[in-house]
């Protein structure tokens, strides 16, 4: 049994008492993100061009997964992340994960002289330094989810992160990168730190998700002050291309 996973199963939390981050995309979508959700039943998701992420109740039923293929169109893959039950007949899991949630425990936040906010007119260098660096979904108006602070040298972005989920009382930090040429700076290290200063002065705590096969991360992030909270999964499953009595799926707008 590796650390991680000891350390996951010493530290997760009982799921028996329900928690706010134990589905933080419907904590997010039923709250302060709201104005984002489109909804169809008990189903909801941001803009795709906002965020790949959506939200399943808890424990969906047939009734639901019918209301996500609708929303999501006949063929198209979709995000499921956190969810750990079966898929139903006729959708097809193409990628899976295992990933980990971790808290604030301590972190010591700070602001960064550096760091510099980020808005619209950044969008085309943040979607060109994400798709050089892959740290994870980045659509056009991701930006619209919250703080994102950048450091730039001679004019250029190399580094960056900001805030996705927002369940209430927490802030996800997400999009943590840096250019290639940069790394081993403490850049990453730093604006982690400045996201988690302007979480942490609004009253919230911040969190984080990574790859549980990412242990320089985790590491990084625990000496930061983050615990592990949780396990979880990332999964991504392909909808039906037909309806469930026989009739060509057609997607809703």
């Amino acid at each position: 049994m590796s650390d991680l996973t000891s350390a996951c199963e010493a530290r997760d939390e009982a799921t028996a008492v329900p928690h706010v981050l134990d589905n933080p995309a419907l904590a997010s979508l039923t709250g302060p993100h709201a104005h984002f959700a489109e909804r169809r039943g008990r189903v909801l998701r941001y803009p795709v061009d906002v965020s790949p992420w959506l939200a399943l109740p808890a424990e969906p039923d047939a009734d639901d997964w019918a209301d996500l293929a609708a929303l999501a169109g006949p063929g198209a893959e979709v995000p499921l992340p956190g969810y750990r039950g079966e898929v139903p007949d006729g959708w097809e899991v193409t990628f899976r994960i295992e990933g980990v949630q971790l808290v604030d425990d301590g972190v010591a936040a700070a602001p960064d002289a550096e760091a510099v906010p980020l808005g619209p007119a950044d969008v085309p260098e943040m979607l060109d330094l994400v798709a050089r660096t892959q740290p994870g979904p980045f659509e056009p108006r991701t930006i619209e989810l919250g703080s994102y602070l950048g450091i730039r040298r001679e004019g250029a972005l190399i580094a960056m992160a900001g805030e996705r989920l927002h369940p209430p009382g927490w802030t996800e930090i997400s999009a943590v990168c840096t250019d290639p040429s940069f790394r081993g700076e403490g850049l990453a290290t730093r604006l982690i730190l400045a996201v988690a200063h302007g979480i942490q002065e609004r009253g919230e705590s911040p969190f984080l998700h990574t790859s549980a096969r990412n242990t320089n991360a985790i590491r990084l992030y625990e000496s930061l002050g983050f615990r592990l909270r949780r396990r979880t999964a990332f999964l991504e499953a392909r909808a039906p291309q037909r309806r469930a009595d026989g009739r060509e799926a057609v997607a809703v707008s």
